[in-house]
Protein backbone atom coordinates (compact mmCIF):
# COMPACT_ATOMS: atom_id res chain seq x y z
CA UNK A 1 0.00 0.00 0.00
CA UNK A 2 1.46 3.37 -1.00
CA UNK A 3 2.07 6.15 1.59
CA UNK A 4 -1.01 8.21 2.34
CA UNK A 5 -3.42 5.59 1.00
CA UNK A 6 -5.53 3.23 3.05
CA UNK A 7 -8.83 1.38 3.14
CA UNK A 8 -11.73 3.86 3.29
CA UNK A 9 -13.34 1.88 6.12
CA UNK A 10 -10.20 1.87 8.29
CA UNK A 11 -10.10 5.61 8.90
CA UNK A 12 -12.58 8.39 9.64
CA UNK A 13 -12.23 10.80 6.72
CA UNK A 14 -14.84 13.54 7.03
CA UNK A 15 -17.17 13.29 4.02
CA UNK A 16 -17.02 16.09 1.47
CA UNK A 17 -19.01 19.06 2.75
CA UNK A 18 -19.63 17.38 6.13
CA UNK A 19 -18.65 18.41 9.68
CA UNK A 20 -17.32 16.06 12.39
CA UNK A 21 -18.97 15.95 15.85
CA UNK A 22 -18.05 18.82 18.20
CA UNK A 23 -14.76 18.25 20.02
CA UNK A 24 -14.95 21.08 22.54
CA UNK A 25 -11.48 22.26 21.46
CA UNK A 26 -11.01 26.01 20.98
CA UNK A 27 -8.38 27.32 18.58
CA UNK A 28 -7.11 30.85 17.99
CA UNK A 29 -5.56 31.40 14.55
CA UNK A 30 -3.27 34.37 13.98
CA UNK A 31 -3.22 35.36 10.31
CA UNK A 32 -5.94 35.22 7.67
CA UNK A 33 -3.78 34.19 4.73
CA UNK A 34 -4.40 30.91 2.92
CA UNK A 35 -2.69 28.93 5.70
CA UNK A 36 -4.62 30.54 8.54
CA UNK A 37 -7.97 30.40 6.73
CA UNK A 38 -7.45 26.75 5.84
CA UNK A 39 -6.42 25.86 9.38
CA UNK A 40 -9.61 27.47 10.71
CA UNK A 41 -11.82 25.84 8.07
CA UNK A 42 -10.27 22.44 8.68
CA UNK A 43 -10.64 22.87 12.44
CA UNK A 44 -14.32 23.63 11.80
CA UNK A 45 -14.63 20.50 9.61
CA UNK A 46 -13.07 18.37 12.33
CA UNK A 47 -15.43 19.70 15.01
CA UNK A 48 -13.33 22.39 16.73
CA UNK A 49 -14.16 26.05 17.29
CA UNK A 50 -11.75 28.43 15.57
CA UNK A 51 -11.50 32.21 15.51
CA UNK A 52 -9.10 34.15 13.28
CA UNK A 53 -7.29 37.38 14.12
CA UNK A 54 -5.68 39.33 11.27
CA UNK A 55 -3.51 42.46 11.50
CA UNK A 56 -4.73 44.03 8.25
CA UNK A 57 -7.68 46.38 8.87
CA UNK A 58 -9.50 45.38 5.67
CA UNK A 59 -9.40 42.73 2.98
CA UNK A 60 -7.95 43.92 -0.35
CA UNK A 61 -7.62 42.09 -3.66
CA UNK A 62 -3.83 42.35 -3.87
CA UNK A 63 -0.92 40.41 -5.31
CA UNK A 64 -0.33 38.46 -8.49
CA UNK A 65 -0.19 34.77 -9.37
CA UNK A 66 -0.26 31.98 -6.80
CA UNK A 67 -0.16 28.24 -7.43
CA UNK A 68 -1.77 25.31 -5.65
CA UNK A 69 -0.77 21.80 -6.67
CA UNK A 70 -3.27 18.93 -6.98
CA UNK A 71 -2.49 18.05 -3.36
CA UNK A 72 -3.90 21.46 -2.47
CA UNK A 73 -6.83 21.18 -4.88
CA UNK A 74 -7.75 17.91 -3.15
CA UNK A 75 -8.13 19.81 0.13
CA UNK A 76 -10.22 22.60 -1.38
CA UNK A 77 -12.43 20.07 -3.20
CA UNK A 78 -13.65 18.60 0.11
CA UNK A 79 -15.18 21.94 1.03
CA UNK A 80 -18.87 22.49 0.22
CA UNK A 81 -19.07 19.40 -2.02
CA UNK A 82 -16.69 20.82 -4.61
CA UNK A 83 -18.35 24.24 -4.86
CA UNK A 84 -15.21 26.07 -3.71
CA UNK A 85 -12.96 24.49 -6.33
CA UNK A 86 -15.60 25.26 -8.94
CA UNK A 87 -15.39 28.96 -8.05
CA UNK A 88 -11.60 28.87 -7.95
CA UNK A 89 -11.33 27.21 -11.37
CA UNK A 90 -13.44 29.98 -12.90
CA UNK A 91 -10.69 32.55 -12.12
CA UNK A 92 -7.72 30.20 -12.63
CA UNK A 93 -5.57 29.53 -15.66
CA UNK A 94 -6.64 26.65 -17.91
CA UNK A 95 -3.64 25.09 -19.64
CA UNK A 96 -5.32 21.83 -20.65
CA UNK A 97 -4.83 22.72 -24.31
CA UNK A 98 -1.75 24.96 -24.23
CA UNK A 99 0.56 23.26 -21.72
CA UNK A 100 3.92 24.88 -20.91
CA UNK A 101 6.32 26.05 -23.63
CA UNK A 102 9.94 26.29 -22.49
CA UNK A 103 12.24 28.58 -24.50
CA UNK A 104 16.00 29.07 -24.67
CA UNK A 105 16.64 32.53 -23.31
CA UNK A 106 18.57 34.09 -26.20
CA UNK A 107 17.14 32.56 -29.37
CA UNK A 108 13.57 32.16 -28.11
CA UNK A 109 13.58 28.60 -29.51
CA UNK A 110 10.99 26.31 -27.91
CA UNK A 111 13.19 23.54 -26.52
CA UNK A 112 10.35 21.61 -24.86
CA UNK A 113 6.56 21.71 -24.96
CA UNK A 114 5.37 20.17 -21.70
CA UNK A 115 1.82 18.86 -21.92
CA UNK A 116 -0.63 19.40 -19.08
CA UNK A 117 -1.67 16.30 -17.13
CA UNK A 118 -5.25 15.05 -17.51
CA UNK A 119 -7.78 16.97 -15.45
CA UNK A 120 -8.97 15.46 -12.18
CA UNK A 121 -11.93 17.37 -10.75
CA UNK A 122 -11.28 15.94 -7.27
CA UNK A 123 -7.71 17.31 -7.13
CA UNK A 124 -7.32 20.23 -9.54
CA UNK A 125 -4.16 22.27 -9.92
CA UNK A 126 -5.13 25.91 -9.40
CA UNK A 127 -3.15 28.93 -10.61
CA UNK A 128 -4.72 32.36 -10.40
CA UNK A 129 -4.64 35.83 -8.91
CA UNK A 130 -3.73 35.59 -5.23
CA UNK A 131 -6.29 38.19 -4.17
CA UNK A 132 -9.19 36.70 -6.14
CA UNK A 133 -8.57 33.15 -4.90
CA UNK A 134 -8.06 34.43 -1.37
CA UNK A 135 -11.42 36.23 -1.47
CA UNK A 136 -13.16 32.93 -2.32
CA UNK A 137 -11.56 31.13 0.64
CA UNK A 138 -12.15 34.10 2.96
CA UNK A 139 -15.84 34.26 2.04
CA UNK A 140 -16.21 30.51 2.54
CA UNK A 141 -14.77 30.75 6.05
CA UNK A 142 -17.29 33.49 6.86
CA UNK A 143 -20.13 31.40 5.41
CA UNK A 144 -19.28 28.65 7.90
CA UNK A 145 -19.71 31.09 10.77
CA UNK A 146 -15.98 31.33 11.49
CA UNK A 147 -15.33 34.68 13.15
CA UNK A 148 -12.57 36.75 11.51
CA UNK A 149 -11.42 39.85 13.40
CA UNK A 150 -9.47 42.33 11.27
CA UNK A 151 -7.14 45.08 12.47
CA UNK A 152 -5.85 42.93 15.35
CA UNK A 153 -2.06 42.94 15.46
CA UNK A 154 -0.51 40.38 17.80
CA UNK A 155 1.97 41.76 20.33
CA UNK A 156 2.87 38.69 22.38
CA UNK A 157 2.02 35.02 22.87
CA UNK A 158 1.76 33.14 26.16
CA UNK A 159 0.88 29.65 27.41
CA UNK A 160 0.81 27.32 30.39
CA UNK A 161 -0.07 23.66 30.83
CA UNK A 162 -3.79 24.30 30.36
CA UNK A 163 -4.18 27.06 27.75
CA UNK A 164 -2.48 29.37 25.29
CA UNK A 165 -3.17 32.95 24.37
CA UNK A 166 -2.31 36.09 22.50
CA UNK A 167 -2.02 39.71 23.58
CA UNK A 168 -2.81 42.31 20.93
CA UNK A 169 -1.44 45.82 20.50
CA UNK A 170 -4.82 47.28 21.51
CA UNK A 171 -4.49 45.59 24.92
CA UNK A 172 -6.98 42.76 24.38
CA UNK A 173 -5.95 39.28 25.50
CA UNK A 174 -7.55 36.05 24.27
CA UNK A 175 -7.02 32.44 25.34
CA UNK A 176 -7.88 29.05 23.87
CA UNK A 177 -6.88 25.41 24.06
CA UNK A 178 -4.22 26.17 21.45
CA UNK A 179 -2.94 28.95 19.22
CA UNK A 180 -1.84 28.64 15.60
CA UNK A 181 0.80 31.14 14.52
CA UNK A 182 0.15 31.53 10.81
CA UNK A 183 1.62 35.01 10.79
CA UNK A 184 4.01 34.69 7.87
CA UNK A 185 7.74 35.18 7.40
CA UNK A 186 7.81 37.97 10.02
CA UNK A 187 6.14 35.71 12.60
CA UNK A 188 6.03 36.93 16.19
CA UNK A 189 4.94 33.47 17.28
CA UNK A 190 8.22 32.06 15.96
CA UNK A 191 10.18 33.98 18.61
CA UNK A 192 8.14 32.47 21.44
CA UNK A 193 8.36 28.96 20.02
CA UNK A 194 12.12 29.13 19.46
CA UNK A 195 13.02 31.23 22.47
CA UNK A 196 15.07 33.60 20.29
CA UNK A 197 14.62 35.86 17.26
CA UNK A 198 15.31 34.02 14.02
CA UNK A 199 16.17 36.71 11.47
CA UNK A 200 15.73 36.07 7.74
CA UNK A 201 18.71 35.88 5.42
CA UNK A 202 19.05 36.71 1.75
CA UNK A 203 18.77 33.66 -0.49
CA UNK A 204 20.99 35.35 -3.06
CA UNK A 205 18.01 35.65 -5.42
CA UNK A 206 15.14 38.05 -6.03
CA UNK A 207 12.03 38.12 -8.20
CA UNK A 208 10.62 40.86 -10.35
CA UNK A 209 6.87 40.25 -10.66
CA UNK A 210 3.87 41.87 -12.30
CA UNK A 211 0.17 41.46 -13.13
CA UNK A 212 -1.54 43.69 -15.74
CA UNK A 213 -4.25 43.80 -18.41
CA UNK A 214 -3.69 42.66 -22.01
CA UNK A 215 -4.50 46.07 -23.56
CA UNK A 216 -1.02 46.91 -24.85
CA UNK A 217 -0.04 43.29 -25.37
CA UNK A 218 -2.85 42.52 -27.78
CA UNK A 219 -2.18 45.71 -29.77
CA UNK A 220 1.38 44.60 -30.60
CA UNK A 221 1.70 41.91 -33.32
CA UNK A 222 4.78 40.52 -31.51
CA UNK A 223 2.85 39.74 -28.34
CA UNK A 224 -0.78 39.49 -29.47
CA UNK A 225 -0.55 35.71 -29.87
CA UNK A 226 -0.28 35.28 -26.10
CA UNK A 227 -3.60 37.03 -25.50
CA UNK A 228 -5.69 36.15 -28.55
CA UNK A 229 -5.76 32.38 -28.11
CA UNK A 230 -6.89 31.74 -24.56
CA UNK A 231 -4.67 30.98 -21.56
CA UNK A 232 -0.94 30.46 -22.12
CA UNK A 233 2.18 29.63 -20.10
CA UNK A 234 5.71 30.23 -21.41
CA UNK A 235 9.11 30.14 -19.74
CA UNK A 236 12.49 31.43 -20.89
CA UNK A 237 15.44 29.74 -19.20
CA UNK A 238 18.88 31.39 -19.01
CA UNK A 239 22.10 31.43 -16.96
CA UNK A 240 21.02 31.98 -13.34
CA UNK A 241 17.76 33.59 -14.54
CA UNK A 242 14.31 32.33 -15.52
CA UNK A 243 11.36 34.36 -16.83
CA UNK A 244 7.85 32.87 -16.59
CA UNK A 245 4.96 34.53 -18.41
CA UNK A 246 1.26 33.61 -18.28
CA UNK A 247 -1.97 34.90 -19.72
CA UNK A 248 -5.12 34.07 -17.82
CA UNK A 249 -8.91 34.49 -17.96
CA UNK A 250 -8.94 33.64 -21.64
CA UNK A 251 -5.98 35.93 -22.27
CA UNK A 252 -7.43 39.10 -20.72
CA UNK A 253 -4.91 39.30 -17.85
CA UNK A 254 -1.12 38.93 -18.05
CA UNK A 255 1.42 38.12 -15.37
CA UNK A 256 5.12 37.38 -15.25
CA UNK A 257 7.79 36.56 -12.69
CA UNK A 258 11.55 36.65 -13.23
CA UNK A 259 13.96 35.05 -10.77
CA UNK A 260 17.52 36.38 -10.86
CA UNK A 261 20.66 36.78 -8.76
CA UNK A 262 20.44 39.49 -6.08
CA UNK A 263 22.37 40.09 -2.85
CA UNK A 264 20.38 43.07 -1.56
CA UNK A 265 20.32 43.58 2.21
CA UNK A 266 16.88 42.45 3.40
CA UNK A 267 17.27 43.44 7.06
CA UNK A 268 14.31 45.83 7.07
CA UNK A 269 12.25 44.99 4.01
CA UNK A 270 12.29 42.70 1.02
CA UNK A 271 9.49 44.01 -1.16
CA UNK A 272 9.94 47.22 -3.14
CA UNK A 273 8.49 48.97 -6.19
CA UNK A 274 10.62 47.64 -9.05
CA UNK A 275 12.58 49.68 -11.58
CA UNK A 276 12.14 48.90 -15.27
CA UNK A 277 15.77 49.64 -16.02
CA UNK A 278 16.83 46.94 -13.54
CA UNK A 279 14.64 44.39 -15.29
CA UNK A 280 15.90 45.30 -18.74
CA UNK A 281 19.51 45.10 -17.54
CA UNK A 282 18.97 41.49 -16.48
CA UNK A 283 17.38 40.77 -19.87
CA UNK A 284 20.25 42.11 -21.98
CA UNK A 285 20.90 39.67 -24.82
CA UNK A 286 17.58 37.86 -24.30
CA UNK A 287 14.82 36.99 -26.75
CA UNK A 288 13.24 40.30 -27.89
CA UNK A 289 9.80 38.88 -27.07
CA UNK A 290 10.68 38.92 -23.35
CA UNK A 291 11.70 42.55 -23.62
CA UNK A 292 8.50 43.40 -25.54
CA UNK A 293 6.44 41.86 -22.72
CA UNK A 294 8.32 43.75 -20.02
CA UNK A 295 8.04 47.08 -21.85
CA UNK A 296 4.23 46.78 -21.77
CA UNK A 297 4.20 46.26 -18.01
CA UNK A 298 2.87 49.34 -16.16
CA UNK A 299 4.50 48.56 -12.78
CA UNK A 300 6.50 45.84 -11.14
CA UNK A 301 7.40 44.57 -7.69
CA UNK A 302 10.98 43.77 -6.69
CA UNK A 303 10.68 40.94 -4.19
CA UNK A 304 13.81 39.69 -2.44
CA UNK A 305 13.70 35.96 -1.76
CA UNK A 306 14.57 35.19 1.84
CA UNK A 307 15.26 31.95 3.60
CA UNK A 308 15.64 30.76 7.17
CA UNK A 309 17.75 28.01 8.58
CA UNK A 310 15.62 24.90 9.31
CA UNK A 311 13.82 25.53 12.59
CA UNK A 312 14.51 22.98 15.33
CA UNK A 313 10.83 23.02 16.29
CA UNK A 314 7.48 24.47 15.23
CA UNK A 315 5.90 23.82 18.65
CA UNK A 316 6.17 25.74 21.94
CA UNK A 317 7.40 24.34 25.25
CA UNK A 318 3.94 23.50 26.63
CA UNK A 319 2.74 22.19 23.25
CA UNK A 320 -0.11 24.66 22.90
CA UNK A 321 1.30 27.04 20.27
CA UNK A 322 2.19 25.82 16.78
CA UNK A 323 3.72 27.53 13.77
CA UNK A 324 2.11 26.92 10.39
CA UNK A 325 2.94 27.79 6.78
CA UNK A 326 5.53 30.49 6.11
CA UNK A 327 5.94 31.12 9.84
CA UNK A 328 7.43 27.62 10.08
CA UNK A 329 8.86 26.96 6.62
CA UNK A 330 9.25 29.63 3.89
CA UNK A 331 9.43 28.16 0.37
CA UNK A 332 11.16 29.28 -2.80
CA UNK A 333 8.65 30.04 -5.60
CA UNK A 334 10.27 27.41 -7.85
CA UNK A 335 8.81 24.73 -5.61
CA UNK A 336 5.28 25.97 -6.52
CA UNK A 337 4.29 24.33 -3.21
CA UNK A 338 4.63 26.95 -0.48
CA UNK A 339 0.93 27.75 -0.19
CA UNK A 340 -0.11 24.13 -0.67
CA UNK A 341 2.14 22.94 2.13
CA UNK A 342 0.49 25.49 4.43
CA UNK A 343 -2.85 23.90 3.53
CA UNK A 344 -1.48 20.45 4.37
CA UNK A 345 -0.29 21.81 7.73
CA UNK A 346 -3.78 23.01 8.61
CA UNK A 347 -5.42 19.75 7.61
CA UNK A 348 -2.95 17.64 9.59
CA UNK A 349 -3.20 19.74 12.75
CA UNK A 350 -7.02 19.70 12.69
CA UNK A 351 -7.09 15.89 12.33
CA UNK A 352 -4.58 15.43 15.17
CA UNK A 353 -6.69 17.58 17.49
CA UNK A 354 -9.82 15.60 16.62
CA UNK A 355 -8.18 12.24 17.18
CA UNK A 356 -6.35 13.18 20.42
CA UNK A 357 -9.25 15.05 22.00
CA UNK A 358 -9.40 18.06 24.31
CA UNK A 359 -7.50 16.32 27.10
CA UNK A 360 -4.49 15.64 24.86
CA UNK A 361 -4.03 18.88 22.90
CA UNK A 362 -0.22 19.07 23.47
CA UNK A 363 0.20 15.51 22.18
CA UNK A 364 -1.85 16.39 19.11
CA UNK A 365 0.20 19.50 18.40
CA UNK A 366 3.50 17.65 18.76
CA UNK A 367 2.17 14.86 16.55
CA UNK A 368 1.39 17.47 13.88
CA UNK A 369 5.02 18.51 13.74
CA UNK A 370 6.23 14.91 13.75
CA UNK A 371 4.05 14.07 10.74
CA UNK A 372 4.79 17.21 8.76
CA UNK A 373 8.46 18.00 9.40
CA UNK A 374 10.29 15.61 7.08
CA UNK A 375 7.79 15.94 4.25
CA UNK A 376 7.95 19.73 4.32
CA UNK A 377 11.75 19.66 4.38
CA UNK A 378 11.82 17.36 1.33
CA UNK A 379 9.30 19.47 -0.63
CA UNK A 380 11.21 22.66 0.26
CA UNK A 381 14.32 21.15 -1.34
CA UNK A 382 12.54 20.86 -4.70
CA UNK A 383 12.52 24.67 -4.94
CA UNK A 384 16.32 24.62 -5.01
CA UNK A 385 16.64 21.64 -7.35
CA UNK A 386 14.21 23.07 -9.91
CA UNK A 387 15.87 26.48 -9.83
CA UNK A 388 19.34 24.94 -10.24
CA UNK A 389 18.12 22.64 -13.04
CA UNK A 390 16.99 25.72 -14.98
CA UNK A 391 19.74 28.16 -14.04
CA UNK A 392 22.53 25.71 -14.84
CA UNK A 393 20.93 24.17 -17.92
CA UNK A 394 23.18 22.09 -20.17
CA UNK A 395 21.76 23.00 -23.58
CA UNK A 396 23.46 20.07 -25.34
CA UNK A 397 21.76 17.74 -22.89
CA UNK A 398 18.43 19.54 -23.35
CA UNK A 399 18.70 19.13 -27.12
CA UNK A 400 19.11 15.37 -26.69
CA UNK A 401 16.53 15.08 -23.91
CA UNK A 402 13.98 17.96 -23.87
CA UNK A 403 12.20 16.44 -20.87
CA UNK A 404 15.29 17.13 -18.75
CA UNK A 405 14.30 20.80 -18.50
CA UNK A 406 10.58 20.32 -17.88
CA UNK A 407 8.92 21.45 -14.66
CA UNK A 408 8.93 18.41 -12.32
CA UNK A 409 5.55 16.91 -11.46
CA UNK A 410 6.21 14.24 -8.85
CA UNK A 411 3.60 11.79 -7.59
CA UNK A 412 4.94 11.77 -4.02
CA UNK A 413 4.05 15.46 -3.84
CA UNK A 414 0.93 15.73 -6.00
CA UNK A 415 -0.87 12.50 -5.07
CA UNK A 416 -0.45 13.02 -1.35
CA UNK A 417 -3.70 13.22 0.63
CA UNK A 418 -2.94 15.10 3.85
CA UNK A 419 -6.19 14.23 5.64
CA UNK A 420 -6.05 10.57 4.73
CA UNK A 421 -2.38 10.33 5.69
CA UNK A 422 -2.94 12.02 9.07
CA UNK A 423 -5.74 9.60 9.89
CA UNK A 424 -3.62 6.65 8.81
CA UNK A 425 -0.52 7.42 10.89
CA UNK A 426 -2.18 8.95 13.96
CA UNK A 427 -2.01 5.89 16.23
CA UNK A 428 1.65 5.26 15.46
CA UNK A 429 2.72 8.88 15.95
CA UNK A 430 0.69 10.06 18.94
CA UNK A 431 1.97 7.34 21.28
CA UNK A 432 5.34 9.12 21.26
CA UNK A 433 3.78 12.10 23.02
CA UNK A 434 1.12 10.71 25.38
Amino acid sequence: MSPGRTDETAISIVADGAIAPKSGISVVVIGAGFGGLTAAIECHRQGHTAIIYESFPSLKILGDIISFGPNGGRIFHRWADGEITKKMREVSIDLSEYGFKIHKYDTGEVVSHQKSPPKDETSPALNGHRGELHQIVFDYALSLGIEIKLGKRAKAYFEDDDKAGVEFEDGEKVTADMVIGSDGVRSIARTLVLGYEDKPKSSGYAIFRAWFSNKDMIADPRTAEFCANGDTFNGWIGPDVHFLFSTIKNGTDCCWVMTHRDDHDIQESWSFPGKMEDVLKVLEGWDPICIAIVEKTPNIVDWKLVYRDPLPTWVSTHGRIALLGDAAHPFLPTSAQGATQALEDGVTLAVMLKRAGKENVPAAVRSYQDIRYDRVKAVQKTGETTRDMWHKADWDKVKKDPKSIELPREDWIFKFDAERHAEEVYDEVVKKFL
